[in-house]
């Protein structure tokens, strides 16, 4: 039977959740085994109220990197101090704060449990654990290696929280000017040109073009808004469920990568992961054509993961990697010879490192380029406006000034 709780934690926080008992006895007894003083349990209705409250905010909980980097630090933490795998994933369970974390930690130890290998324990949550994480985890696992295997998975862990947090950071101020902007230029065009163009048709004015622009654009947007709200809709609808297919995310990282401001960052950013993580895989033991399955389907970016599938293809007839990168889209000369050198040298990894860290470097002054650039096209955005509405006012105030 299913119990819903209400208990307190070993720091003295109150949790509550549902468990599976023969009695409201051994749910007690269960509880305690977990280091959680119960406080009420219940079955019943109880628990079904409490099971699909906890469904809708695991739900609404997602896992964001920060949670998973301290997910992962304190399951190196506890591993490398010898720590059982179950009794492992049972102290994770009470430490994790997220939701979704602690659920999956629950149902990852009760799989260990009945003799389910952890890579496949791990495999079982794809909405929580990346497939470059499943596989940093088979391969530890597979090699003995396991604590080694996670500290490095940490750092890729970090590394890319750290580039998408810059990225993140300098497009914030872009994005509120621009929202700001079109906020202002809705107030104007709806409450602040009509009242002038009223007053200049009353005075007989021939309107210039402006003003009569506006005109139009605001009995649009009074009379018409909602054909306008309607065509709104169907367009962000269509553009989302074009985006949802294969094609559409192919095309839009495409385009992504050739803007150009945006474009260079994106692409030293994905130059940056496909040297960090081909070389964490590479240190780990991981084949080189597992490493580019694991490659494709973590790049983030569709348009480099299909040419990981090509360059899987040329790599399945015995060719080596550098050749195949080189006839690829989107791989920088740098990194193509770079990876030649380290095949000739023996020491790819270290290659691969040297690469990652010149591409790190590259990002945050590109991203600091990009800020730098942004700033005159905003100024360009917002004076264009101003002057559009300056025009449509002033114009024809200058004719009425020359009638009087």
């Amino acid at each position: 039977m299913q119990y819903a709780y209400k208990a307190i934690n070993e720091s003295g926080n109150n949790t509550s959740g549902v468990i599976q008992a023969e009695s409201a006895e051994e749910a007690k007894n269960r509880l305690a085994a977990q280091g959680l003083i119960p406080v009420s349990v219940k079955n019943g209705s109880a628990a079904s109220r409490a099971n699909l409250a906890e469904r809708i905010n695991l739900r609404l909980s997602g896992v964001k990197i920060p949670d998973l980097i301290i997910f992962s630090k304190q399951f190196k933490t506890l591993f490398t101090s010898g720590i059982p795998m179950t009794r492992l994933m049972e102290i994770l369970e009470q430490q994790t704060d997220n939701p979704r974390l602690k659920k999956t930690a629950a149902k990852i130890g009760e799989d260990i449990q009945a003799g389910m290998s952890l890579t496949a324990a791990f495999q079982r949550h794809p909405r929580v654990f990346s497939t470059l994480y499943c596989s940093m985890i088979q391969a530890g696992e597979e090699s003995g290696r396991l604590g080694e295997v996670i500290n490095r998975l940490i750092y890729l862990l970090e590394h890319e929280h750290k580039v998408k947090s810059d990225i993140k950071s300098a497009m914030q101020y872009p994005v509120l000017v621009m929202i700001t902007l079109f906020a202002a230029f809705l107030f104007l065009l709806t409450f602040v040109v009509p009242r002038f163009v009223d007053v200049f048709q009353q005075a007989g004015i021939t309107l210039p073009l402006p003003t009569r622009i506006c005109l139009m654009l605001h009995t649009w947007i009074v009379v018409y808004w909602p054909v306008t709200l309607a065509v709104l809709a169907a367009v962000i609808l269509g553009i989302y469920l074009y985006l949802r297919t294969a094609h559409g995310q192919y095309y839009k990282d495409y385009m992504l990568l050739k803007m150009p401001i945006l474009g260079p960052v994106f692409e030293k950013g994905a130059m940056s992961r496909f040297a960090a993580i081909f070389a964490i895989l590479q240190t780990s033991g991981v084949a080189i054509l597992n490493a580019f399955e694991v490659l494709s389907g973590t790049i983030g970016n569709k348009a480099v993961s299909r040419e990981f599938e090509k360059i899987q293809e040329q790599l399945k007839e015995g060719r080596g990697i550098s050749d195949p990168l080189g006839r690829a889209k989107f791989f920088t000369p740098m990194v193509v010879n770079m990876v030649a050198i380290g095949e000739e040298s023996g020491n790819l990894d270290d290659m691969l490192r040297e690469v990652s860290t010149h591409y790190d470097d590259e990002v945050e002054y590109a991203v600091g380029r990009m800020s730098e650039a942004i700033g005159p096209v905003l100024i360009l955005a917002l004076a264009a406006v101003v002057g559009f509405f300056a025009l449509a006012i002033f114009l024809p105030m200058w004719d009425l000034t020359k009638m009087v």
